[in-house]
């Protein structure tokens, strides 16, 4: 029932700005810049609360931020619709430090008519930096639609490009 529906959450800094994280009883549910607009659980009252699902979200988020991490594992809860969740689930197979654009991921979906549709999905993605819709790109491998603001995206991919393992060739953008 979503009466039964608890939320909790915890609020971190980071380079790029305050961040949310919202979790319900057993999975990180959102991941979001709290000075954008894409914040939809405000108004559902969240408690405040670290569960040990938050706190190892946090540890996990900091290590990113520090360049020690490149894969997260923390448990997720993916909400939307199914096609939503074939997108986002198809951003996790984008490695750290690399990039893709719109009709790649639209090809790799199996449809690349479907690069609309791909990019409104990768625009409602809640769990901003774990699911890395930051790493797709325009077609020219310019910076295009990014919820938490272009130059969130721009030093996302910077940052990774920086603790990347593989060979450089030349710059993202």
């Amino acid at each position: 029932m979503a009466n039964d529906l608890q939320l909790f959450v915890a609020h971190i800094n980071s380079p790029i700005g305050k961040i949310e994280i919202v979790s319900n009883n057993k999975s990180i549910i959102a991941i979001m810049f709290i000075d954008t607009e894409n914040n939809s659980y405000k108004s559902l009252s969240p408690t405040e609360y670290r569960t040990s699902e938050i706190d190892k979200c946090i540890q996990q988020l900091n290590e990113y931020f520090e360049g020690k991490r490149k894969i997260f594992d923390v448990s997720i809860e993916l909400i939307g619709t199914d096609f939503q969740k074939k997108v986002w689930q198809k951003l996790t197979d984008i490695e750290f430090g690399n990039t893709k654009t719109y009709s790649q991921q639209s090809i790799a979906l199996g449809d690349i008519k479907s690069i609309r549709a791909v990019a409104s999905a990768n625009g409602k993605n809640k769990l901003s930096i774990v699911i890395p819709c930051h790493r797709v790109v325009g077609k020219d491998g310019s910076l295009t639609g990014y919820a938490g603001d272009l130059w969130r995206k721009k030093w996302l991919l910077e940052h990774e490009q920086k603790f990347s393992t593989k060979i450089q060739e030349g710059k993202l953008f």
